[in-house]
């Protein structure tokens, strides 16, 4: 058990399990394959994919990850971590682990893990419909004696009904099940984030029941009733998508929820041809979109006590330019003290992403900066030494 200096916080890591302890704290969230890899039915966002396997209750937890070995992690200093986990002194470091490649979430993070010669602090895995979760093998990676890892959870509750009609109550008994099933299997906190990205999904059409206040409203509902039934260890995460051509539709600022059944913020910003540092990606600005100021900033100003969380964030390959995933992950390293706000950086690592192979690896160049970002000091003390 660690006791985390000045907190009446205690993080119990017996079974690598967050078990938060709040007493005098203060302050205070696609069609699966085995990999959490979306499906290609998604393709048109970066990523849109479920990351359940489909497995029922009773599978096994293949290729549950171990440690990465003694090098791998370096010394950390003691952090308090809020009710909502959020770190006090630096930002977790999170991975969507080999997706699109058809290997099991254990071994999918194992690998990467030892790819990038550090263990992750947030596992990302998506699930839709009425599967279950955390399943087997995603709680037996949260419960890693060696792990300390958090899950977050990327659920799309519905492919076949609106918002609108979600709601109105359609998918009660399916959010009900859903509740039960964490109250039984997993008391540990973890991120929730629901029907990500749903600016593209956005039909402001009357009677489609797809509007940014269904949206608003379906988010809600959800949330609610989760709670309603138990839940009350799901930190919830609303996830944009980070473009600049969403954000200055006129509907936007209408997707909000609502501060109380949101604890964290978030964005999904890829690194395309526009793109050339870590500012870049988490600012995006367009000419043709004048007034918008970039996401980080409108973030910073519209929820300025929210954490903000980069859920997925990927470099794709510039084919071009061999060196260019070396240099932009040497500018997040240069960069990331300026952003005190992002809390949580969770790469997307795949192969065949639809707009191209965000591997940080494909080169020595970018393997090696990439794993210099990943263990530098302001991205590793977020997590207690065990």
């Amino acid at each position: 058990m660690v006791r985390i200096a000045g907190s009446g916080l205690v993080l119990a890591l017996g079974l690598g399990t967050l078990a938060l302890g709040v007493a005098g704290l203060s302050g205070g969230g696609r069609a699966s394959n085995a990999a959490g890899a979306p499906s290609a039915a998604d393709a048109g966002k970066p990523l849109d994919a479920a990351g359940a396997t489909g497995a029922g209750e009773g599978a096994d937890a293949p290729g549950v990850p171990g440690p990465p070995g003694p090098s791998a992690e370096p010394s950390r200093a003691a952090c308090e971590v809020s009710a909502r986990l959020v770190p006090s002194c630096g930002a977790w470091w999170g991975v969507a682990p080999e997706i699109f490649t058809g290997r099991p979430p254990g071994r999918a993070l194992e690998r990467a893990e030892k790819r990038m010669n550090r263990p992750a602090d947030i596992m990302h895995v998506y699930h839709r419909g009425d599967e279950l979760f955390p399943t087997p093998a995603e709680r037996a990676i949260a419960r890693d004696p060696d792990g300390r890892r958090l899950l977050l959870i990327n659920w799309k509750p519905s492919l076949d009904h609106t918002w609108e009609q979600i709601a109105r109550g359609a998918l009660d008994g399916r959010i009900d099940r859903l509740a039960a099933h964490i109250v039984r299997t997993f008391p540990e906190k973890f991120f929730l984030t629901i029907h990500h990205e749903p600016e593209n999904d956005v039909r402001e059409a009357r009677g489609k029941g797809m509007t940014a206040a269904d949206y608003a409203a379906m988010f809600r509902h959800v949330v609610t009733r989760l709670r309603h039934g138990g839940v009350t260890n799901a930190v919830t995460v609303m996830t944009y998508m980070g473009a600049p051509n969403w954000a200055s539709e006129p509907w936007f600022e209408k997707l909000y929820p609502g501060d109380d059944v949101v604890d964290w913020v978030a964005m999904d910003p890829y690194v395309d041809h526009r793109v050339h540092s870590f500012d870049g990606l988490v600012n995006k600005t367009r000419p043709e979109f004048p007034r918008w100021p970039g996401f980080y900033r409108w973030m910073g100003e519209r929820f300025p006590e929210k954490p903000v969380m980069l859920a997925e964030w990927g470099v794709f390959e510039r084919h071009d330019r061999p060196g260019f995933k070396e240099s932009f992950f040497a500018s997040v390293r240069r960069e990331i003290g300026e952003y005190p706000q992002i809390k949580a950086l969770v790469y997307f690592d795949s192969p065949r992403a639809p707009r191209g192979d965000t591997r940080f690896d494909t080169t020595p160049g970018g393997r090696r900066a990439f794993g210099e970002l990943a263990r530098d000091p302001r991205l590793n003390a977020a997590v207690p030494a065990g």
